[in-house]
């Protein structure tokens, strides 16, 4: 029996603050629905004290999405804790994620606290959250760059306050995943309560590891992981949702663990979150990119044609996509250009087909891709 990974969505709260993007009401909505569709278990939906705009959203969401934890974020502050409380009435299942940094820069240079008060701070704030729902999480800020034995300190009070999720986010991705990993396994070895409560992980992608630092924080003891579908965010951006969960599906070999997202739900997902939010897929993007099932070397289309693992792992129908994509360029071979020909309903006598493929060859050395247009020209003349 494999493990369970909770999936904790944060699009409309941590995506959202991606600079360019601002998400309607209704936007956030269809976004929301899909997450469910999808099979995410939280959905964080706003921070409800930022803006009255904001607390529509967490309100309304709550009030419509059913089968899901709807999340509000808040600062370690009363009024921002019932603020959130308020917004999250409606929901079937309510979270408050609350909390403050750990780290020295942290609390020197933005929270202007010492250690002491802002432990306290931290589990004042939990014991006013459970006034309004026994699911609370608590985050701690920048996590990666803290002293270990005071983070461990600060895991070990929040929960005895009554914290039941633990975030240990790299807040500034700083961190490398044998830190990452190192950073969660020590928390499960030193923190004597760490069995009531689930480590979350939240990492930024600011050094281009905030996939494998979570894929590793996973392998530390995390249970729940904290992701924005096509990785967006602030800066860099955040763990892309469709990256974890198709490498922990992938290689489950490494992971006996697993999540309830629908994988074939993941390319409509990705391709409605980059609609709505102005943010396009980059080609080359892991998963869902528009290049990611497809093949323009004649040696990969050679392989690929004869049998589609040699050079791909993701069946393309698990997250949704109809199939792999043969792109014909001045590199592909005669393997390729068949392929496509008989797709078109063509069949050549070896003569004839070479001297298409000669011609094919003259062709692609002028343009970027021999379409079906180009084609059909090439069989006519």
């Amino acid at each position: 029996m494999s493990t369970r990974v909770y999936v904790f969505d944060t699009t409309l709260r941590d995506g959202e603050q991606s600079p360019g993007v601002r998400l309607s009401l209704d936007e956030k909505l269809e976004i929301g629905h899909q997450l469910v569709r999808l099979g995410v278990d939280i959905i964080e939906a706003g921070f409800p004290i930022s803006s009255p705009g904001d607390f529509e959203s967490v309100h309304t969401l709550a009030t419509e999405l059913k089968g899901v934890t709807i999340c509000g974020l808040t600062r370690a502050r009363q009024k921002d804790i019932e603020v959130a409380a308020e917004a999250l009435k409606p929901a079937e299942r309510r979270r408050i994620h609350t909390g403050l940094g750990v780290s020295e820069n942290h609390l020197v240079n933005k929270l202007r606290m010492t250690k002491e008060v802002a432990l306290e701070t931290g589990v004042n704030a939990v014991k006013c959250a459970r006034q309004f729902t026994d699911d609370i999480e608590y985050f701690m800020e920048d996590s990666g760059r803290a002293d270990l034995d005071y983070v461990y300190k600060v895991v070990e009070e929040v929960i005895k306050a009554g914290a039941t999720v633990i975030n240990v986010p790299d807040t500034t991705g700083f961190t490398y995943p044998t830190e990452y990993y190192g950073l969660m396994k020590g928390i499960m070895d030193n923190v004597p309560n760490i069995d009531k409560a689930i480590l979350s992980c939240h990492c930024h992608n600011d050094l281009g590891m905030a996939t494998a630092n979570t894929l590793s924080g996973v392998l530390g003891g995390a249970r729940q992981v904290e992701v924005t579908v096509n990785g967006i965010g602030e800066r860099a951006g955040n763990t892309a949702l469709e990256e974890v969960v198709m490498a922990m599906y992938i290689r489950r070999d490494k992971f006996d663990m697993a999540t309830r997202i629908d994988t074939t739900q993941l390319l409509y997902t990705s391709q409605m979150v980059s609609r709505l939010t102005g943010m396009m897929i980059q080609r080359n993007k892991a998963v869902v990119g528009a290049n990611a099932y497809a093949h323009s070397s004649g040696i990969h289309q050679d392989g690929v044609l004869k049998d589609r693992s040699t050079y791909e792992i993701i069946d393309p129908s698990l997250v949704g996509a109809l199939k792999s994509e043969i792109i014909l360029t001045a590199r592909s071979g005669r393997h390729g250009l068949k392929h496509r020909l008989q797709e078109l309903g063509y069949e050549f006598t070896p003569e004839r087909f070479e001297q298409i493929y000669a011609k094919f060859l003259e062709l692609a050395d002028t343009v970027k891709e021999v379409g079906d247009d180009h084609l059909r020209e090439l069989v006519a003349s």
